[in-house]
């Protein structure tokens, strides 16, 4: 029989076994980091296979993908769970709240994650616009991820079908209301042309003629008071949307992807959209019609030329990450700006390839000659201006609320209100909205 001593000696060790096994078991447990995001439809897919395809190689670092509304809503949901104490460790936030994320003290800007965890990162290797467009007085604040701009697409065979030449699209507004007559005059459409996102193509339409959105500096000099319209180019722009809602040739389709139906659908046959509906528009229309896309409509040269914007979503951290979560965020976004994944990203989805590394690998494998669909807006964004306030993209606080202003402005005036009225008016509410906005800082 054991002794006592034997006896002790044995629980002792029995005790040991458990506590080094539960302390191997915790151990094992890998650190996981929630990730809100707003990606629907075909790019879902895409984006739980890119997350998936980390956490399989990287099985002690896991990232949870969390679908949590449109953009509109995942930045007001982020902003309370941060609130709350709930917040996720990463969260995808649209560009218009750029500068309401800059100021809400919730976050680690980009830059600073490699410092912190004593790493170097060279950013330098994103494409100049989208880094340009998310840094703050010369710092990247938000990680590129699903970046994107708008551009036209077309139905080519309506073209054909109305007597006009496919491969020369309206690149002036004059001469897309004059195509859309003569769509509607054949009988192809009843309707020509319709918008995705109405009030990020107005921002688009002074960004394109180098105007400002608002004063100080577009908001890139400071807070800005009020937006810079109605004047006289809104005026002039407003007065051909209103003539091509009266006879037709536009239909309000309605916010953010709505007006994509209608496209693939064929009753319509110009949209104009984000570039990150190309795919999902190209595997729904399928050999039903030819597509093609073409850069956006420029009013007259008699204004200067500017750029198309940055569109899409960037990737933030909060700020109360732990460095553990940090490391597997890091490790997260490494894996994202992979050439690999980065062209997969782009091919499957048609936002940009965030990486010059992704482009030039697209270009070395012919994938540009391929799909010129893909082409457009790229070059579109990459021929206009980088250098000016109006071309770099507008910042203001209030951005989400805003756009809903202007939406309703161009509701209205597709509906046959008088453009200069419906325009002030929302002016008017887009101020005071900067007024209440700024008190905060004052």
């Amino acid at each position: 029989m054991f002794s006592i001593v034997a006896r002790r000696m044995a629980v002792a060790v029995l005790v040991l076994a458990f506590v080094l096994g539960g302390i191997a078991t915790a151990a094992a447990q890998p650190v996981k980091v929630e990730f809100w995001h707003s990606m629907t439809g075909s790019r879902l897919d895409v984006l739980n296979k890119v997350v998936a395809d980390f956490n399989a190689i990287n099985p002690n670092m896991q990232i949870e993908p969390v679908l949590v509304g449109t953009y509109e809503e995942c930045l007001a949901r982020f902003r309370a769970a941060y609130q709350a104490g709930q917040e996720p460790g990463i969260v995808q936030i649209y560009e218009v709240g750029t500068q309401a994320m800059h100021d809400s003290g919730m976050i680690i800007p980009a830059y600073q994650i490699p410092e912190r965890l004593g790493e170097n990162w060279d950013f330098g290797q994103y494409i100049r616009p989208i880094v340009q467009y998310y840094s703050k007085d010369g710092n990247l604040w938000s990680w590129p991820f699903a970046s994107s701009t708008a551009m036209i697409y077309y139905n080519a065979d309506h073209l054909r079908a109305a007597g006009l030449d496919p491969n020369k699209p309206p690149t002036t507004w004059q001469e897309m209301y004059e195509y859309g007559l003569k769509l509607i005059e054949a009988g192809v459409v009843k309707n020509a042309l319709s918008f995705g996102w109405p009030d990020w193509m107005f921002e688009n339409a002074l960004a394109l003629h180098d105007l400002e959105y608002a004063n100080m500096g577009n908001g890139r000099e400071g807070r800005p008071t009020s937006v810079s319209w109605p004047n006289e180019f809104t005026d002039e722009l407003l007065t051909i949307w209103s003539k091509m809602a009266r006879d037709g040739v536009w239909i309000y389709g309605g916010a953010e992807y709505n007006a994509n139906g209608a496209f693939q659908s064929g009753e319509i046959t110009f949209l104009m959209q984000s570039t990150s509906s190309l795919d999902g528009i190209l595997k729904t229309v399928g050999d039903a019609f030819e597509v093609r896309t073409t850069f956006l409509p420029r009013l007259s040269d008699e204004y200067p030329r500017g750029n198309s914007l940055i569109g899409g979503n960037s990737l933030y951290v909060s700020n109360r990450v732990t460095d553990e979560e940090l490391r597997v965020i890091f490790e997260f976004f490494k894996y994202i700006s992979r050439t690999d994944v980065a062209v997969y990203w782009h091919k499957n989805t048609g936002y940009f390839p965030a990486t010059n590394a992704a482009v030039k690998a697209l270009m070395d494998e012919g994938w540009f000659t391929q799909s010129p669909n893909h082409l457009t807006a790229f070059l579109q964004i990459l021929s206009g201006k980088s250098d000016t306030n109006a071309s770099a993209g507008m910042r203001m606080g209030p951005f989400a609320q805003a756009r809903e202003w202007v939406r309703t402005a161009l509701e209205k005036i597709a509906n046959g209100e008088d453009q200069r009225a419906a325009l002030q008016y929302s002016a008017e509410q887009i101020n005071a909205l900067l007024r209440e906005y700024n008190e905060f800082f004052e």
